[in-house]
C-alpha cells in the first residue's frame, strides 16, 4: 500500500539547486569549487552537500556509511520495460517521478516533483520486486544516491539510471518554470531539455 504523500525532508537539497551564486563553496572544507561539482548525500537526513574532489572522496569512504557520493552521470535504460498497468499500480498521481531505495525508511520509496516542490510515497515491495525481475539494473542501483527516473509525460515513454542529485535538479526546473495552473508552455520545452541533457 502506497503511504499518505507528504514533504520530502530532499526539500533542503532542493533549496541548493535553486540558489543563483557565482561561485559555490565546499560545505566540508569551505574552499571554493566550480558550478559543476560532485555532491554527497547524507542518507539519515537526505541532504546533499557540495563537495570538493578530495572531500568528496574522503567522506564517502566512511565505513559508518553517514555520507554517499552521488554517481556523476546519468544512463538512458532504452531497453526499461514496464507496462501501463505496472506503472499505474505504483499509484503515483503524476507522470513523472523518481524511486530509489531509502536506507532511512528501509523500503523503496517514489519522489514526485511538482510545482510546489517534492512528495513522496512508499512503493509497495511485490511492484518494485516485480520490475526488478524483468529489469536487473534496479538491483545495480546504490540506494540513496541513484534513482529510477521515470518520464511519461505527454505520451513519453523514457526512463533513465539517474544520481539523486540530477532528481532534485530536475524538481527545480519544475518549480522555476511552473506557470499558472497547467504550467505553461515553458515549462514543456524545460523539462524536454533537461532530459536531453540526461541522456546526452
Amino acid at each position: 500500500m502506497l503511504t499518505t504523500a507528504r514533504p520530502s525532508t530532499g526539500i533542503a537539497g532542493l533549496r541548493r539547486f535553486l540558489r543563483a551564486k557565482p561561485e559555490e563553496i565546499c560545505e566540508f572544507c569551505g574552499v571554493p569549487i566550480p558550478i559543476q561539482h560532485r555532491h554527497v548525500v547524507e542518507p539519515a537526513t537526505r541532504r546533499i552537500l557540495c563537495a570538493c574532489f578530495v572531500c568528496g572522496e574522503a567522506v564517502a569512504g566512511r565505513p559508518d556509511r553517514r555520507y554517499v557520493l552521488a554517481p556523476d552521470r546519468a544512463v538512458a535504460l532504452d531497453g526499461f520495460m514496464m507496462t501501463d498497468a505496472e506503472w499505474h499500480s505504483l499509484g503515483l498521481p503524476i507522470e513523472m517521478a523518481f524511486l530509489f531505495h531509502s536506507t532511512r525508511n528501509a523500503q523503496v520509496v517514489a519522489l514526485y516533483p511538482g510545482p510546489l516542490g517534492v512528495a513522496e510515497s512508499a512503493v509497495a515491495p511485490e511492484a518494485w520486486a516485480g520490475l526488478a525481475e524483468r529489469n536487473p539494473v534496479l538491483s545495480e542501483l546504490q540506494p540513496d544516491v541513484e534513482a529510477l527516473l521515470v518520464n511519461r509525460l505527454r505520451g513519453r515513454r523514457a526512463y533513465y539510471r539517474a544520481p539523486i542529485d540530477q532528481c532534485f535538479a530536475l524538481v527545480g526546473v519544475l518549480r522555476t518554470h511552473w506557470q499558472g495552473w497547467s504550467g505553461g508552455d515553458e515549462i514543456w520545452r524545460e523539462i524536454d531539455s533537461f532530459m536531453d541533457g540526461l541522456a546526452a
